[in-house]
């Protein structure tokens, strides 16, 4: 009679802690996909506002910079997680000076786009290939590369018909799959040894929220896929996207490649790079890539 009863509370306490699990990482999951609207100063001349459509209706805020022609090569650049197109404000500005075109855009749920739930990069395609071929349309043709920064490299990767048909990609800091990118950063925040199994219930969210499995959230997998020249660009000290990360998904392109360090720089150092030597770095891959401005 008493191991029945010591049973029972066994399995009542295990049948306890799954339930408070299942419903602590949902909520949590929660918070992680909640949209992050922010407001983004107005564009000065010459560059202007404007809105995209994406092919699901949701309305894309964005910036765009004329290049030193309406046939110039032009340069699509993708902000990261939780930012807005005014992180790569002052990148687009230079870029124009330099006579390429530049489109920055407001992916869904972020900045000033349309609410939507943060997706890690799948459903946020939709707004990179929305904007992609807008820009490819306003120059005419001309060459375009992409420039995606963690989420946004993601977006230029993922999606139904991606990656997205750019000349060149640029590629920084971006997560290899979502298992590994949700497990550093509990990794991070010291979680992750106490609640190993919480990484599991997160990454198998996926198929409820987003209708795939986590393994369709592997930017990765698609870079296989890229036969124009990369630049992959990691920072040294990322915790987020560890260097073994980084090393792995320029590993995987398998068309002309560089990899290149910010030595020193953690996760969000990487992401705002505006320093001399990234800007000398980016201007040579594009003079090579896509041609002069």
């Amino acid at each position: 009679m008493l191991r029945r009863r010591h049973w029972r509370r066994r399995v009542f306490a295990f049948l306890l802690l799954t339930i408070v699990g299942l419903a602590g990482s949902w909520l949590f999951g929660s918070l992680l996909v909640r949209p992050s609207p922010s407001p983004v100063a107005p564009a000065v001349a010459p560059a202007q506002d404007l809105h995209l459509r994406a092919r699901d209706g949701l309305t894309i805020a964005a910036t765009f910079w004329p290049g030193r022609s309406d046939h110039a090569p032009a340069i699509l650049l993708l902000h990261g997680n939780g930012a807005s197109r005014a992180a790569e404000a002052a990148t687009a500005a230079w870029l124009s000076g330099r006579g390429y075109a530049a489109l920055t855009i407001d992916f869904r749920g972020h900045g000033e786009s349309a609410s939507a739930p943060h997706s890690f990069g799948l459903f946020e395609a939709r707004d990179a290939a929305a904007a992609f071929a807008w820009l490819k349309q306003r120059q005419h043709g001309a060459p375009v590369a992409v420039l995606g920064v963690s989420l946004g490299g993601a977006a230029a990767l993922l999606g139904e018909s991606a990656p997205l048909p750019a000349q060149a990609f640029i590629l920084q800091a971006v997560y290899p799959d979502i298992r590994h990118a949700i497990r550093n950063r509990l990794v991070a925040t010291g979680r992750a040894s106490a609640f190993g199994w919480f990484e599991s219930l997160l990454s198998y969210q996926a198929r409820l929220r987003f209708g795939v499995w986590p393994d369709a959230l592997a930017p990765i997998r698609a870079a296989r896929r890229l036969s124009c020249p990369v630049l992959v660009i990691g920072g040294t000290e990322d915790r987020y996207t560890p260097p073994a990360e980084t090393r792995a998904l320029y590993d995987a392109v398998s068309g002309p490649k560089r990899l290149w360090w910010v030595v020193g720089a953690d996760h969000a150092a990487t992401s705002s790079d505006e320093s001399p030597a990234y800007r000398d770095t980016l201007l040579m891959f594009l003079r090579q890539t896509i041609g002069t401005g």
